[in-house]
């Protein structure tokens, strides 16, 4: 004698009132823990902040005492005080992170676009971080593009961009490589929002002039598995090989911010044992709602 399936147990139905009353708790829950969010952000960044006059005092010193202003140094004594300037900056870079972070998650960086050259931004981050590539090795090449005209962008944000970008090339490029920094004229087809069909005459015509410009960062590195292009652009992200690295996995996710706050797009190119090719756009005109000269 078979046997019949038991019913299936019917799950309790639930009211629209019932439906709405768990909907506003969860969106005051979620309200509560991203004021406890910011709460704890701001004061980090708040601690943060009062360890800068030490450690820049700290520096100073240093820098005195490199300098022999106060007495000679032998040999020994100029490697301690060179690798307590190296730990000095690095502390130093730390905390900038950490203050960059916490004013981009909280929103109250604000951005400003004048007309400027790129390339001149570009060279100028180059030569600042010439000395560090040489230090460690590596090739540093950048060449002026003329194809790419003078327009409105926030210079020391792109400054920041490529400079976070050339730190993340020059720590995971072995001694030897090689890092090229890139710019050129863009033609960004941006994904427009579902709208209804319209008839073939009146849909929009593809773009036939750049109306943005693209910013490479190329490296002879060991590359990113393609199942971490888009994690390594998350906050205190480190790929499962660079955990020992140092760095807080800041570096990647305050470039993306700053990126999508002068309305660009970030993306990175690579494959394992190939290098990477991390690019970002930013269109020639400022994003809506903001305007040139405009904190």
């Amino acid at each position: 004698m078979s046997k019949e399936a038991p019913a299936p147990a019917r799950s309790p139905a639930i009211s629209p009132v019932e439906s709405v009353s768990a909907s506003g708790q969860e969106l005051q829950e979620y309200s509560q823990l991203r004021e406890r969010y910011l709460r704890t952000t701001n004061a980090l960044a708040s601690a943060a902040h009062d360890l800068k006059t030490p450690l820049a005092i700290l520096n100073g010193y240093v820098e005195v005492l490199q300098s022999e202003k106060l007495g000679g140094l032998n040999e020994r004594q100029r490697e301690v005080l060179r690798d307590m300037r190296s730990n000095g900056q690095r502390l130093q870079r730390y905390i900038q992170d950490f203050l960059s972070f916490s004013v981009l998650e909280t929103g109250q960086l604000k951005m400003r676009f004048d007309p400027g050259n790129i390339n001149t931004c570009l060279s100028e981050v180059c030569r600042l971080w010439s000395p560090r590539f040489q230090e460690r090795g590596l090739a540093l090449y950048f060449l002026a593009n003329e194809k790419v005209h003078e327009f409105a962008f926030d210079a020391p944000k792109v400054e920041r961009i490529i400079s976070n970008l050339l730190e993340n090339a020059s720590k995971f490029t072995p001694a030897g490589g090689t890092v090229w920094l890139h710019a050129e004229p863009y033609v960004w087809e941006r994904r427009a929002v579902s709208k209804p069909p319209v008839s073939q005459e009146r849909r929009r015509r593809p773009l036939s002039q750049p109306n943005s410009v693209k910013i490479s960062v190329s490296d002879t590195g060991p590359g990113i598995p393609p199942e971490y292009h888009l994690e390594i652009f998350d906050d205190f992200f480190r790929l499962p090989t660079n955990e020992k690295c140092e760095g807080m996995g800041l570096g990647l996710a305050i470039a993306r911010r700053l990126v999508h706050g002068m309305g660009g797009k970030i993306w990175v190119e690579s494959e394992p044992g190939t290098g990477c090719r991390f690019s970002f756009i930013i269109p020639v005109k400022p994003p809506a709602g903001e305007s040139e000269g405009k904190q």
